[in-house]
């Protein structure tokens, strides 16, 4: 099971988000396969054994770098969900997205965590997994 940790600033949003992804994960029983909770950003630094990724809001993208070099330092991946696909996911497209990112994760030990040709949150336009969108 992928223990994973939405974060956010404010945590409203995510904390919204992280509910809606629960009731995703019922729906397409996923129980076995994802688990989801929201975790504060200010939080996350003592919340690294916790989880087995953590999803940042784009909004985090400017942080993130000076986040993983002071403390996760590419011991877990940090993925910067793209813009489009924050808020009401489709929870399949997310769960396919959070596999394929810990594949990369564990090829490149590298954070933040990007599918090729995707290093801007902010820019990427995608609302479905990058897997289903550039498969050809």
């Amino acid at each position: 099971m992928i223990k994973a940790a939405i974060c956010c600033g404010g945590g409203f949003s995510s904390s919204t988000m992280a509910e809606h992804i629960k009731k995703g994960i019922k729906v397409y029983h996923l129980e076995q396969e994802l688990s989801i909770e929201f975790c504060p950003f200010l939080l996350t630094s003592k919340k690294l054994d916790e989880f087995d990724i953590f999803i940042l809001c784009p909004h985090l993208s400017r942080d993130v770098r000076k986040f993983n070099e002071r403390y996760c330092r590419n011991n877990r991946p940090l993925y910067v969900l793209p813009i489009r696909m924050y808020g009401p996911v489709d929870v399949m497209e997310l769960y396919t997205d959070i596999v394929d990112v810990m594949e990369i994760f564990e090829q490149t030990r590298q954070n933040p965590v990007h599918f090729p040709d995707e290093p801007d949150a902010l820019k990427v336009t995608r609302i479905k997994t990058y897997r289903h969108v550039h498969t050809q």
